[in-house]
Order: structure tokens, then C-alpha cells, then sequence
């Protein structure tokens, strides 16, 4: 039997409660395919809107391997201990057949999981590129809203179409493993000009040495690309989140960057700029799917389709005809 819809008031003070249990309830209904869920979950945020943005919102992302969710994990349970309030949005690559994702956050941060002052939410990133899920900026305001003063944004991994990432936090941690030399072309340059913090973990035992050499060559590499924020010097460290080393260090590192931020107004204009992206991407959105429903474009274009992989008609040409079946008369020009 379906539970039944929580009202906002409910939602609001559910969340100023810091419940979790509403929170992700709140987050399932900004994430919804029914419009009428995602108008409630939007009215709560707007209500709670003004209590929000004082949050830590940090973007971590690696290579595959560098051990993204152990550092997320000691890293968030550092913070817990001493006092922050951290949520985690985990995003798990859809598949691309059936639309599932595999979710397993949770079991992979067991420890940080169970801590009462911690919040972890893996959200499928079901066809969207950057490496972010579809909602994750509503997700990141409802957390702030609960009270959750750091927000950890985990993407899937390496990719150019990740520096989206940056778009929706206020620092960039690129996450790294020892080797360098030949491992700098296989990272895009994308997401490296705009990582505010780099750190090159699995920095033990043996590969102490190794991973020295990596940070100096990627401190090397890093001269020759424009800043991630204008006047600050991205930091390269060593870290060995499996044994916990190096954990104050990032943070320290973090809130630096963050001061600097704040000092030279950076902070506040990089969200402004932000919201301003997001509000165009809504817009972006809602007009395209709007136009793909009107009657005779899905027609249109599977006859466009056979013309340019048959020869028949130019790409130009044949998303005019789409144009033309959508908007009719009023059809824009191609260029």
C-alpha cells in the first residue's frame, strides 16, 4: 500500500527537524516523472530557500580506482567527529539498456552511513552527461535545508563533460593515484582546469615515493593551465584515505580555498552565476521537450534520420524539415 503524500508543511518541518527519513522522502519527490511531486518538492524548497547556502559544497571526482568512496568516507567521518553535519550525493552511472543503476553506496560507506550526523544518497544519473544526476542541485538544497553543513558531491568519473561539476559546487576535488608520467594524457584536461584541489591518494607503504613523484608532476603539469579560480594556486597533496592520512590536510585545504573565495567575492558570484546556469538550463529543457512533443515532429525526425544515413538530404537540410514540422511557419532559420 503507497504511503500517502506528506503535505509541505509536514515536508518543512520534517526537514527543519533534520529528519532523515523526510529528507529522502523530499528528494524522491524532486526527482519524480510526476509533475504534481516535483510542485510539491518545489514549493517546500522555496519556503526554505532563505535558510539555505551556507553549506560547504565540495565536488569530489577521480580516475576509476583512485578510491573515490573510501575518501568520501574518511574524509565525512573525520568531519562527523568533529562536529560538521555531512551529506553525501553518490551518483551511480545508469545503465544504458535498462535505465537501472547499481546504488551501492551505502554498503560501500558502511561506517559513514550509520553515523547519525551523516546522510548518504546514491541517485542514478539515468542518461545525463556531466557526471551529475539529473536533480542533484535540488537534492544539495534540500540537505542544507535539513541542516547539513557539508555537501559532498561524488560524480562517476573522470570525463570532460564532468567540469559540469563545477557548476554546481563551490570546490572542485580531483582525486588521483601514484604514476604519473604517461597517466596525464589519459586525464582529461577539462576536468583538470577546474579542479581547485588535487590529491594524489593511496599514499602508503611502497607507494609513498611514487605518489611524491605523481604530486610533483602533476604541480608541473598544472603550470601550463589557467586557474580553476582566479588567484588560487591549486594545491596538489598526498593522502592515504585507507589509513587516514592526510584527511586534515585536504580540509584545511578546503576551507582555505574557500576563504579565499569569500575574501575576493568570488564565492558569492560564483553561485550567482550558478543559479543563473541552472535557470537557463530549465528553461533549455522544458522548451525542447515541449518542442519533440508537438504533433508530426516525432515523424519528422525519423524521416530526417533515414535522409542523412542514405544521403538523400544534409544535416542542414533535414533539420530544417524537423524545424519546419515543430514550428511550421514560424520555423528559425538554419545556419
Amino acid at each position: 500500500m503507497a504511503r500517502p503524500r506528506p503535505t509541505v508543511d509536514e515536508l518543512e518541518a520534517g526537514l527543519q527537524a533534520g529528519d532523515r527519513a523526510i529528507l529522502s522522502r523530499a528528494i524522491t519527490l524532486a526527482e519524480s516523472r510526476l509533475a504534481t511531486d516535483r510542485e510539491l518538492a518545489q514549493e517546500v524548497m522555496a519556503r526554505l530557500l532563505p535558510k539555505t547556502g551556507a553549506a560547504r559544497r565540495i565536488g569530489l571526482t577521480g580516475v576509476p580506482g583512485a578510491g573515490k568512496s573510501t575518501t568520501i568516507e574518511a574524509l565525512g567521518v573525520w568531519l562527523v567527529e568533529r562536529g560538521h553535519k555531512v551529506a553525501v550525493l553518490a551518483i551511480d552511472p545508469s545503465s544504458t539498456r535498462q535505465g537501472g543503476s547499481i546504488l551501492g553506496d551505502k554498503t560501500r560507506m558502511q561506517r559513514l552511513s550509520a553515523l547519525d550526523d551523516a546522510y548518504i544518497r546514491p541517485s542514478p544519473t539515468s542518461g545525463v552527461l556531466g557526471g551529475v544526476a539529473r536533480r542533484t542541485r535540488e537534492a544539495m538544497v534540500l540537505c542544507e535545508a535539513a541542516g547539513f553543513d557539508v555537501i559532498i558531491v561524488e560524480s562517476v568519473g573522470v570525463g570532460q563533460s564532468e567540469a559540469e561539476l563545477a557548476d554546481l559546487v563551490d570546490c572542485v576535488l580531483l582525486l588521483l593515484v601514484p604514476g604519473a608520467g604517461d597517466e596525464l594524457q589519459g586525464i582529461k584536461r577539462g576536468i583538470v582546469e577546474v579542479a581547485d584541489l588535487i590529491v594524489v591518494n593511496k599514499a602508503d607503504g611502497d607507494a609513498v615515493r611514487a605518489a611524491k613523484r605523481a604530486a610533483g608532476d602533476y604541480r608541473h603539469a598544472l603550470r601550463m593551465l589557467p586557474e580553476a579560480t582566479p588567484g588560487w594556486k591549486t594545491p596538489v597533496l598526498t593522502a592515504s584515505a585507507e589509513q587516514g592520512v592526510g584527511l586534515a590536510e585536504m580540509w584545511d585545504t578546503v576551507e582555505q580555498h574557500r576563504s579565499n573565495m569569500e575574501a575576493s567575492g568570488q564565492l558569492g558570484r560564483r553561485r550567482a552565476d550558478q543559479q543563473l546556469g541552472w535557470l537557463r538550463q530549465q528553461v533549455e529543457e522544458v522548451v525542447l521537450a515541449a518542442f519533440h512533443g508537438r504533433p508530426g515532429v516525432k515523424d519528422a525526425l525519423t524521416e530526417a534520420r533515414e535522409a542523412v544515413t542514405n544521403a538523400t538530404a544534409t544535416v542542414p537540410q533535414a533539420a530544417a524539415k524537423v524545424l519546419a514540422a515543430g514550428f511550421g511557419a514560424d520555423a528559425p532559420t538554419v545556419e
